[in-house]
């Protein structure tokens, strides 16, 4: 069994940062892509961000390109989203998840385990 547990979350103003953690336990870390999506009050979740095992590979939503990075730290066990000129449509709810390769991926369905969340609040 895998726990993940984010931290980071909060409420900032529009075009402010918060950087998201997600410290992973119960299996190797290591040998798997993570991801970051979202989901906003009545909508569906949607993915955010994704970094494949080494760190080498990441992809991004076109609706954060530019203003979130992800990242890893393997020694740590954790992964993180630093989320910069936030604005008040990237309100919502923050899950990390790991998926069942070690290719990063974009697919909601190559995540098997997941975090409970964290809230991030945009205001204008």
């Amino acid at each position: 069994q895998v726990q993940l547990v984010e931290s980071g979350g909060g409420l900032v103003q529009a075009g402010g940062s918060l950087r998201l953690s997600c410290a992973a336990s119960g299996r190797a870390f290591s040998g798997y892509a993570m991801g970051w999506f979202r989901q906003a009050p009545g909508k569906e979740r949607e993915f955010a961000a994704t970094i494949d095992w080494s760190g080498g590979s990441t992809d991004y939503a076109n609706s954060v390109k530019g203003r979130f990075t992800i990242s890893r730290d393997n020694s740590k066990n954790t992964v993180y989203l630093q989320m910069n000129s936030l604005k008040p449509e990237d309100t919502a709810v923050y899950y990390c998840a790991q998926s069942v390769y070690g290719t990063s991926s974009a697919f909601l369905g190559s995540y098997k385990y997941w975090g409970q969340g964290t809230q991030v609040t945009v205001s204008s």
